[in-house]
């Protein structure tokens, strides 16, 4: 399975590009309420003369629309991208016209335009806060131009030019500012939540894999005890049938067809630590690289395998870990897919360690990328244009959680070296039944 397709896998409830009515209604909710105080505690608190009707007729299309919405929650909770925007334009619109009844950017209120700029950088993508963005900028502008005088008890005050200006700089400055570090912040939250959803799904699949062979041995036991009787049936029948019964061939049928299940459910059945060719049992080390490099075999690359270790070590035992196998199959892939030629994967262990290296000839990894492998959606070698970059990382989530420790470097002749070592204690003392660290955390 591709890393696209893990992706467009990771997140089957939410649909992309719709946005939850449950974000949106709240928050206006919270701005009308807020208007409507405003406004009241400044003309009646603070005996400051509003114009009061035309700014709650404002206020108040503002609560009919979120009305409107929340009539709209009980059929869809989601609203598309293009109608959560055209919200949130309101909102500016429906804020540039209060500012513009009471008094424009001298108003302190005017900062609130920052307000529907940082949920939209939050929410939208990034073509919508541009437009969004580009609308703040022109209101602010056109508030500093023409407005109502700013309400006060005695004569209306008159500001200079400069903290017009100023307060103009400032609130563009303020909204590109936000608008662009936000939507940047929102987007790689959402890009990481993604990339560990697909490498949950990528462990989840290795471990259902994993999962068959013991599936296997449960059916078979289970099926034993039926089976028995109908053979002791069958046998029953082939032995007291007469030869020249009608019935006497289908009999000795029946009796070879359960013979030849119980063959098949003895095999099902074998223990897996009887069995030492069963992939579920534990494996050398060497063998099981050369198991998560299986399905890369006869790819038109050559695969070099290689094994070494100290004389008086054996080599050590470990079990079939979805993660460590899925964890290699992605690092073997991505050299298969980046050598010219061939790719070597070799083998150490002496008693304290075990480290597994992947060198390949090829492009290499790309210079000003080599700090920042192990991040998602990063394409960190040349021609990857058409690559998501997930590979690298689900594969260095999963083998860090084994308690491996990866590094990347490029060769000096050419080529790219990977290297994941294990601690051979932590690593021989892995329990097959007990979850893994990585399959909690992502719960």
């Amino acid at each position: 399975m591709t890393d696209t397709q893990l992706v467009a896998q990771a997140d089957p409830v939410s649909e992309p590009g719709r946005i939850s009515l449950r974000t949106l209604v709240p928050i206006r909710w919270v701005a009308v309420v807020g208007q409507t105080l405003a406004l009241l505690t400044v003309h009646f608190g603070l005996n400051f003369h509003l114009p009061l009707a035309p700014a709650l007729t404002v206020v108040a299309a503002s609560a009919l629309l979120n009305l409107v919405l929340t009539v709209r929650r009980q059929v869809a909770r989601e609203l598309r991208e293009p109608y959560a925007a055209l919200c949130l334009g309101y909102d500016i619109l429906q804020l540039a016209i209060l500012l513009y009844l009471t008094g424009g950017l001298e108003n302190p209120f005017s900062i609130l335009f920052l307000a529907p700029v940082t949920v939209a950088a939050t929410i939208l993508s990034r073509r919508l806060v541009i437009a969004l963005s580009v609308l703040a900028v022109a209101a602010i502008s056109a508030l500093a131009l023409w407005h109502v005088p700013l309400p006060w008890r005695t004569e209306p005050l008159v500001f200079p030019p400069e903290i017009i200006v100023g307060a103009w700089t400032a609130l563009v400055l303020a909204t590109v500012f936000i608008a662009v570090y936000t939507w940047s912040v929102a987007q790689d939250a959402r890009r990481l939540r993604d990339a560990v959803a697909a490498t949950q799904l990528a462990l989840a699949r290795e471990q259902r894999v994993s999962a068959v062979g013991a599936l296997a041995a449960a059916a078979a036991h289970e099926l034993g005890s039926p089976l028995a009787t109908i053979a002791v049936v069958a046998k029953e029948l082939v032995r007291e049938l007469p030869a020249d019964s009608p019935h006497a061939e289908d009999a000795a049928l029946l009796l070879s067809q359960s013979e030849r299940c119980s063959r098949i459910l003895a095999e099902l059945s074998q223990r897996p630590e009887d069995d030492t060719t069963s992939p579920y049992t534990r494996l050398s080390m060497s063998a099981l690289v050369e198991a998560a490099a299986a399905p890369y075999r006869n790819r038109g690359i050559r695969l070099i395998f290689a094994a070494t270790g100290a004389a008086e070590d054996d080599e050590p035992q470990v079990r079939r870990s979805p993660e460590i196998m899925h964890g290699l199959n992605n690092l073997i892939q991505n050299a298969v897919q980046f050598a010219r030629r061939e790719v070597t994967i070799t083998t150490f262990w002496d008693a304290r360690r075990v480290t597994v290296e992947i060198t390949d000839v090829g492009p290499g990894f790309m210079l000003h990328l080599l700090s920042r492998l192990g991040e998602p959606y990063l394409s960190s070698r040349a021609g990857a244009a058409n690559h998501m970059g997930l590979g690298i990382f689900i594969a260095q989530s999963l083998l860090e959680k084994s308690g491996a420790r990866l590094t990347f470097e490029n060769l000096e002749e050419g080529g790219a070296h990977v290297a994941i070592s294990w601690d051979r204690a932590n690593l021989e003392a892995v329990d097959k039944g007990r979850p893994t660290v990585l399959a909690r955390e992502l719960r």
